[in-house]
Order: C-alpha cells, then structure tokens, then sequence
C-alpha cells in the first residue's frame, strides 16, 4: 500500500507535504476499512462460528471488584453460551480475544505483549467520548476490534437503549419541582456549563451532586430525579453517538422529560423517539426554551411518555454483560484487521 499513497503524492503535490500526508492517511483508513468489510461481507456467520468456548483475556479488570470466573457467568446471567472469561495472563497464549481498556492501558505499547498468538483478537474499549480519551497515536497497528458507544464500532456497546416492551401503561411519578440537573465535574469551559448559565437565567434549576456538594447515594439519584418535570441531561462534550446515562438513567428511567444537550436531534432519534426528548437546538434562544418549559400544559407534557407504551429502558451498566457480549458478536467480527489509525478513526 506504501507505494500507492507514495505514487498519489507525486502525482498530486509532488514532493510530499503535510496535506499529502493528512489525506494519504485517510486513504489508507478508507482501504482498511474497504478491505475488512469485503473480507466480513464474503465470510458468513457459519464459517466463522467457533467450534470450542471461546476464552476472552481481560487485560485489567474495569473495577476493583473481580467477579468470579469460576462459574459460567456470560451463560447463567446473560444467556451467552461457549465464553469463558478470565483476567488470569497466563492464559495469554491460550486466549482466543483479549480485552484493553483504555483507561488501563499502560504508557508504552512495550508494555503490553510484544508478540500474539496466530488468530488471536485484541479489542479496544472505551466508553469516554474522544474530548476525554488521550495518548490514542501510540497504538495504531495493536488493535484488530473496537467496543465503543459508537454504532459503527465492531462492537457497540451503547450506554443503554429501548427495548419492545407492550405494557400500553404510562407511569409519571408526582412532580414537585420543574427542573434538575446532577453534575459531578464542572467546568466553566464546557458547553453545558454555558448552557446552564444562561438558561438558569429565565428559570430554576435544581442542582445536585459532587460539583455542588449536594452528592445523592447510588439508591437517591433516580428518587430525586424522578421528582421533576425535566432533567438536563447535558452531555461533557458533543459527538456522534455520544449518549450516556444522563439520558438513559438520570432522566428516561427516572420517567422525567429529558432536555438534551449533545449530538444533533436527527442523531438523538436514531436511538429514541423524536417525541420523548426536547433539543436545546429545538428553540432560537434559551429564553424560549425556558418559557416553552414553565408553560406547558398537563397534556401536552403527557405526551413525552407516550414511548413507555411500547418500550422500557435497558441500562448498559455492567462490565461482565458488556465483556459477554463480545463472545455473541465473535462470529460477525471481521478477521485479519488491525486499526491503522486508531487516533483519526476515534476522532471523525
């Protein structure tokens, strides 16, 4: 491939210059990726079905709490069968997929093993959006699989989802209050923070958690939450795809309306209904948006719940069910690929 790009930079730029490089980059992404999805749309589901449990090594253990691997965890909880997980690295040479958390992942890529054993897998993971995740350059050509919130992942791992649930009932908690906001880390630079600044100009907001020194216990968020009429459920940073617990836990669970900071609306509704959320974007300015929120009607507000006819939440909150889910998605993954660019594929 090096004399391809080599060729495109003469005939374009002659000699090679910076935007030669940047573009010759993404060429080479684009064929990447070409290539794997030529090899996974060729290879069916059948051929690639491993015929043993498949041993799935992670590298370091998300939480300090290790489970217990002794049992069959992915089947019993999960109903994933033929997947057996460790955190053991004497396994390393007998692992079929091993597991990176990047916020695990060691300085130094010779830290990591220098050599893998034909046909073994490593993935990345992460759930940070790219404005949180740093030191990404070192790793190009380490990783053949990504598991991330993003939907063209080789493996999404959302932060939750809706799933079909024929209730036909509509559960609203009594509401006490209009609006409230649960904020650990707050910066003045973020968006949200400048969000929340102007709208808390025209309405009241109530705030909780660490950023304010009002923290709520794991059992109180969602009582509390519950409490009010909307939630800003504002997102750190803006990317596609980027929707966390703010949205599916603090606000949807909780049955409060969210008002959503984040990627655009049209990618808000690949998730949820256009009817269950309200966009900051929606409104020409914050002033509008507050009074749209103090003078809403009884039905009109019922109509945000209209979705709980149909569907319910699904947090994706455990590590064990999200490691599982890679031994369900093996047989689809593309093989004989590894990341060239792990950097600009995060970051497009």
């Amino acid at each position: 491939m090096s004399w391809v790009l080599l060729l495109l930079w003469r005939q374009l730029w002659g000699r090679p210059s910076v935007k030669a490089v940047v573009t010759a980059g993404l060429l080479a992404t684009v064929l990447w990726n070409l290539k794997c999805y030529i090899y996974s749309s060729s290879s069916s589901d059948e051929a690639l079905k491993p015929t043993k449990a498949l041993t799935v090594l992670v590298w370091e253990w998300p939480s300090r709490q290790v489970p217990d691997f002794s049992r069959d965890i992915c089947r019993e909880q999960y109903g994933i069968a033929g997947c057996r997980l460790s955190t053991e690295r004497r396994l390393l040479s007998q692992a079929d997929v091993v597991v990176f958390l990047h916020t695990k992942l060691p300085r130094g890529r010779d830290k990591l093993p220098r050599d893998r054993p034909p046909g073994q897998g490593w993935v990345w993971v992460s759930l940070e959006s790219p404005t949180n995740t740093r030191e990404l350059s070192e790793w190009n050509q380490t990783f053949n699989w990504v598991m991330t919130y993003r939907r063209d992942s080789d493996i999404f791992m959302p932060y939750g989802k809706l799933v079909p649930n024929q209730s036909a009932t509509v559960s609203i908690p009594t509401k006490t209050n209009l609006v409230s906001w649960v904020i650990s880390n707050y910066q003045r630079t973020q968006k949200r923070a400048e969000i929340y600044k102007n709208l808390s100009r025209y309405l009241h907001v109530n705030i909780y958690g660490k950023a304010v020194n009002k923290p709520l216990c794991k059992d109180c968020l969602l009582p509390m939450t519950s409490k009010s009429k909307f939630y800003l459920a504002f997102e750190n940073s803006i990317h596609q795809d980027y929707i966390t617990e703010k949205l599916w836990r603090n606000s949807l669970l909780a049955s409060t309306v969210p008002v959503v900071l984040g990627p655009p609306r049209a990618n808000y509704e690949q998730f949820i209904p256009a009817d269950s959320f309200i966009h900051v974007d929606d409104f020409g300015s914050l002033e509008e948006l507050a009074t749209f929120l103090k003078t809403m009607n009884a039905s009109r507000y019922r109509q945000f719940f209209t979705w709980q006819k149909s569907y319910s939440v699904k947090l994706y909150a455990d590590w064990k069910e999200r490691i599982c889910t890679i031994c369900a998605m093996y047989p689809r993954l593309p093989q004989g690929c590894l990341y060239p660019d792990l950097q600009s594929w995060f970051n497009t």
